[in-house]
């Protein structure tokens, strides 16, 4: 049964109405909007979809071969020492996966929602927000799989990961894009001129520089510590760091835990502003 039935109004007019229940949220049908998007991604150029995979190469290039031979090696939280390139690594590495998620699920999105009217015309047909929501998050997966699986690449030539349990960090890093793709894209919902867009790079940019990707989090005083370990890509970097260094934990569970309620907390929060935006 569709999810959108017909309406006779006063006027004789006949408009869409949208039937109640998880129907109206959801159709079942994400893969309509990733299978749009890659269709878009055609026409980009590959210069800007490649440059966020990148940046992070040259700040392993630069500090992790160039300032680490004067460092020489760091203690992880765990206490496991490792070479400086190694102890980057795997930091640069959630932070090449959260670039390919918040590059689709902030400027993108932001364009979709409020100049290319391209959700408006999704909804328009029987897929929900839900729907709209999920399939923008997963599109944006694409890329940050793109992006850490050839920086994955680059690691293991270069010798940086060191345990066998390595290989689990890439289904670790398509963790960490979700949940960035997820709350990126509700925050980008409620943003309106482009002006506001500079907020989410305000956010970045400490972030990228203070969770502990360039150095330990122990040279820190304490009460930074506990705002560092409040952001999300802290979270990322240590599950990462401790799949390539064989540096296993228990709180591993408590990162995972993290994004699993980044992703629910993200589609939440945009399915219901897509609904209020385009339904209601």
């Amino acid at each position: 049964m569709s999810a959108v039935t017909e309406q006779t109004g006063g006027s004789g007019t006949r408009a869409p109405v949208r039937a109640g229940g998880v129907r109206s949220l959801y159709a079942g049908n994400p893969g309509a909007v990733v299978q749009r998007g890659l269709i878009a991604a055609r026409s980009s150029s590959w210069v800007v979809v490649l440059s966020g995979f990148f940046e992070p190469v040259f700040y392993l290039l630069s500090m992790g071969l160039g300032l680490g031979a004067l460092i020489g090696d760091v203690q992880t939280s765990t206490g496991l020492e490792v070479s400086y390139a190694a102890f980057i690594a795997p930091a640069l590495l959630a932070v090449s996966a959260m670039n390919g998620a918040i590059y689709d699920s902030t400027w993108n999105v932001f364009f979709k929602l409020n100049y290319g009217k391209i959700y408006e015309g999704m909804l328009a047909t029987s897929l929900g927000p839900l729907d709209v929501a999920l399939g923008e998050m997963l599109y944006a997966l694409l890329r940050g799989l793109l992006y850490a699986t050839g920086f994955m690449v680059i690691m293991q030539i270069a010798g940086l990961n060191l345990a066998p349990t390595a290989i689990l960090a890439i289904p670790a890093v398509l963790l960490i894009a979700f949940g960035f793709a997820s709350l990126g894209m509700a925050i980008t919902s409620y943003m309106k001129v482009f002006q506001h867009m500079d907020w989410i790079n305000i956010v970045l940019l400490p972030m990228f520089l203070f969770s502990a990707t360039f150095y330990p989090i122990t040279v820190y005083p304490e009460w930074v510590q506990w705002i560092v370990q409040a952001f999300p890509l802290w979270h990322g970097v240590e599950l990462v760091r401790g799949l390539t260094t064989g540096a296993l934990s228990s709180a591993m569970f408590i990162h995972i835990g993290y994004f699993l309620i980044m992703i629910a907390v993200g589609l939440v929060f945009t399915t219901r502003r897509l609904r209020a935006l385009f339904l209601d």
